[in-house]
């Protein structure tokens, strides 16, 4: 018995690059054991707009959705929890419209398990339909409601908001994976069971080497100006910037060391694969990219946004890089020129992740089997020691 043929259905928070490639990652792994994935449900919300790449490369059907978003400021930098709870209020009607939307598509295609990419109303959904179909949450959030796990200390009523609103997102969920940068022990009392970045097989095959620039990743377009700011101080500096504003198309240079690029997983890649250093407001997905190629980052957390305030403490822990609370990229560059590679325990870590994740799998849809004597897929040939040894 495995996985071959099973279906499921995936929900996928919009908000930033990093739940996108998730589920991007997820889908090559579930195809790659036989599974079939249905549809892809994408919250969106009127200040983002899904890339185009994500329709290209997750390749079925993808359905947007009314979905809870943070809100910013005129600036469009820090995040503001007031305005972004009372515009979850005046569009609640949106989200049980986009609630009746998730049950037609569940309804339609009967899928064996539902796989959560920290979208806000699956929480919800399975609250109020209470659907027979097993749902697993994926995300770094899960992590914050470890029970072993050290919060950043302060900002307490940030962090029990975080814990609550994650804990939401997952109810009636049969696991929760949390995604984390090292190693951690299971807590089977909550359900959380902790496994490595799910990243992407080009991630995981991309060589390597340096050419000269730094790579930028802002999730709020609002801090371009911070970046071309220090651009006019430090124009000898060669930078590349990626960003979701939407008129940028393409790639727009702002003079010879400086180009915006509009946001595109493949090209992302690439250009990290051969950049000095990663600038980022300490999106998870990023970090652990530039951490499993070996090239250090800067991590800026968007302001009042408390997720990448831990992000950046944790990453930091891990060996990422280090964190600021501005763009003073003078400091940075102090930092690469002391900066030794050594990615081998984190790439170690990494490197179990699509076994740890199908193992999780297979127990959520055969709860009464002995994963040990699980069956290895065509595509993990040669791996059943490997197989035996996540599973004990």
């Amino acid at each position: 018995m495995g996985l071959r043929n099973k279906k499921c259905l995936f929900l996928v928070q919009g908000e930033g690059r990093g739940h996108m490639t998730q589920s991007i990652s997820m889908k090559q792994l579930v195809e790659s054991s036989g599974m079939k994935l249905c549809e892809v449900l994408i919250g969106k919300s009127k200040q983002r707009k899904i890339p185009q790449f994500y329709y290209d490369r997750i390749n079925v059907p993808v359905t947007p959705i009314e979905s809870p978003n943070m809100s910013t400021g005129k600036k469009k930098k820090g995040i503001k929890s007031l305005p972004s709870f009372l515009n979850a209020v005046y569009r609640f009607p949106l989200f049980i419209k986009s609630l009746l939307v998730i049950h037609r598509k569940i309804k339609e295609h009967k899928p064996d398990v539902v796989i959560n990419f920290y979208e806000p109303l699956a929480g919800l959904y399975y609250l109020v339909f209470r659907p027979n179909i097993p749902m697993i949450c994926i995300g770094h959030h899960y992590m914050f409601n470890h029970p072993e796990y050290k919060m950043p200390k302060g900002n307490f009523l940030a962090s029990m908001g975080l814990k609550l609103w994650t804990g939401l997102i997952s109810i009636g969920a049969k696991k929760k994976l949390a995604l984390s940068f090292y190693p951690f022990e299971d807590c089977k009392k909550k359900s959380i069971c902790v496994i490595p970045p799910l990243l992407r097989d080009e991630v995981l095959n991309q060589s390597t080497k340096s050419e000269g620039y730094l790579l930028v990743y802002l999730l709020n377009n609002g801090y371009i100006e911070d970046i071309i700011k220090w651009h006019n101080q430090k124009p000898g500096v060669r930078l590349h910037c990626f960003t979701d504003k939407k008129d940028i198309v393409g790639s727009v240079p702002y003079d010879s060391t400086l180009c915006f690029h509009q946001i595109d997983d493949k090209k992302f890649l690439a250009m990290m694969a051969n950049a000095n250093g990663l600038i980022s407001t300490s999106g998870f997905e990023s970090i652990c990219e530039a951490m499993y190629l070996g090239k250090p980052a800067f991590m800026v957390p968007v302001e009042g946004h408390y997720e990448q305030f831990c992000n950046s403490r944790d990453a930091a822990k891990a060996g990422a890089g280090l964190y600021d609370k501005s763009f003073d990229i003078d400091q940075f560059l102090s930092y690469l020129s002391k900066y030794e590679k050594d990615n081998s325990k984190f790439k170690e870590w990494a490197n179990k992740s699509h076994l740890l994740t199908l193992k999780h799998i297979y127990g959520v849809l055969f709860e009464n089997d002995n994963v040990r004597q699980l069956n290895p897929y065509p595509d993990f040939t040669g791996k059943v020691s490997a197989i035996l040894e996540v599973s004990q």
